[in-house]
């Protein structure tokens, strides 16, 4: 018969760090995990937002010669228009890249989230390390971008805008922890994440303001903006930048994403326990 020797107090002093600080060792690894795609990152971060910028604000917006949008001064450039939107995009899109291929592997093809549930760290702590994780690689690129619409000229207000790349990691959590709850709870990976991306993110993507005001669009199809995190962003940021006038209240589009993010993180929590407690 095996005989199991009792913790020795050192084993649980040494189990204490984990147990108290288990959110911040998973996450510190899972950064340190994304340097293996790292070039990707900064190339991602700051190439998108200059093919953007330079193809919508020295190309596209040469041709449009009636404005698009106002703000609380009076029309604005059509590129103060679109870059909070493109900005908010680059989050979500973000979210979309870690929190689907990357929870698979853990569960699945790595198993590394098991292999986290046998030491003292919780499962909970496992799921909260990966949001921050993700949530570090949202506020750089986000960062970058803002850095960018600055050099552009992009910003109406740069010392309000200075809340637009939280505004973006707001965006990126609110799309993103619901699609984590539901990366979590995948036993396979059936083409599940490319429905995602064809059917859910790219009609948010064109449906929701992103490249003209979303009263423009049939009434039929507003509805899509309503229920979209981007939408909400990029009026956010577009209040940030030049002030919007009319619409829906800048709190409202706070309280939208706030919630939408709050809901999916206890969805994700819950799911990370059952999954690995189960």
């Amino acid at each position: 018969m095996t005989v199991v020797e009792p913790m020795t107090e050192a084993a649980i002093r040494g189990a204490e760090r984990p147990r108290r600080f288990g959110a911040l060792y998973i996450a510190e690894h899972q950064v340190r995990a994304m340097r293996a795609y790292g070039w990707t990152i900064v190339v991602t971060a700051v190439g998108s937002p200059l093919v953007y910028l330079l193809g919508i604000g020295l190309g596209l917006a040469a041709f449009i010669d009636q404005p698009v949008a106002s703000g609380t001064a009076g029309p604005v450039d059509y590129v103060w228009f679109v870059a909070p939107a493109l900005l908010a995009a680059a989050a979500v899109g973000v979210a979309l890249d870690e929190f689907t291929y990357v929870v698979m592997a853990g569960f699945k093809w790595r198993r590394i989230f098991w292999g986290m549930n046998a030491s003292p760290v919780s499962p909970e702590q496992i799921c909260t390390g990966l949001i921050l994780s993700v949530g570090a690689r949202i506020l750089f690129t986000t960062t970058a971008y803002y850095a960018l619409m600055l050099a552009f000229g992009a910003v109406g207000n740069p010392w309000a805008g200075l809340a637009m790349p939280f505004v973006g990691l707001l965006a990126g959590l609110a799309f993103g922890l619901p699609l984590l709850a539901y990366s979590a709870s995948l036993k396979d990976d059936g083409g599940q994440f490319a429905v995602v991306q064809r059917f859910i993110f790219t009609p948010l993507f064109l449906f929701s303001g992103t490249f003209y005001p979303l009263d423009s669009v049939p009434a039929w199809l507003q509805w899509i903006g309503w229920v979209s995190p981007l939408w909400h962003a990029s009026e956010l940021g577009r209040d940030l930048s030049y002030g919007t006038s009319g619409g829906w209240p800048w709190w409202t589009h706070l309280a939208v994403l706030l919630v939408m993010a709050g809901v999916g993180w206890v969805l994700a929590r819950r799911t990370f326990v059952g999954r690995l407690r189960g």
